[in-house]
């Protein structure tokens, strides 16, 4: 599957490392997932714990292939920055969505449902089902 058909995911975290690290896993566990573009947007520019909404925006950027963003969350602040991209209304490609998901086990099944080459409906559906994920 080419890149340009799939649903981009951004991973939104108050830390560069989270983000980071759980794109990596999420991409790991995928198998294919290496052929979806995903985006870390962890922390703030200069390093520290926060949220931006330029590392927010430019990691969309990256990954817009016109088949729709998904974004995901970790906490509070976090999902207040990026409702306040998508209030704003031309700061986010196209067809962003936030996604309301657990951030790990969500990333996981949004990277994974994108690899097998699902539509935005579908990875922001497959995402938001993780929350029924039981542990024990």
């Amino acid at each position: 599957m080419s890149d340009a058909a799939s649903v981009g995911i951004v991973l939104v975290s108050h830390s560069a490392e989270v983000a980071a690290s759980v794109a990596e896993l999420a991409k790991g566990l995928a198998g294919g997932g290496t052929e979806v573009p995903v985006a870390a947007a962890g922390g703030t520019e200069g390093g520290g714990l926060g949220t931006s909404a330029e590392l927010i925006a430019a990691a969309a950027a990256s990954v817009d292939r016109g088949a729709g963003v998904a974004v995901l969350t970790d906490l509070g602040s976090a999902v207040l920055t990026v409702k306040a991209l998508l209030a704003e209304g031309d700061e986010l490609p196209d067809g962003t969505r936030l996604v309301d998901a657990p951030f790990v086990e969500g990333a996981v099944a949004a990277v994974v449902t994108a690899a097998a080459g699902a539509d935005l409906a579908a990875v922001e559906a497959a995402a938001a089902e993780a929350y029924s994920y039981r542990k024990v």
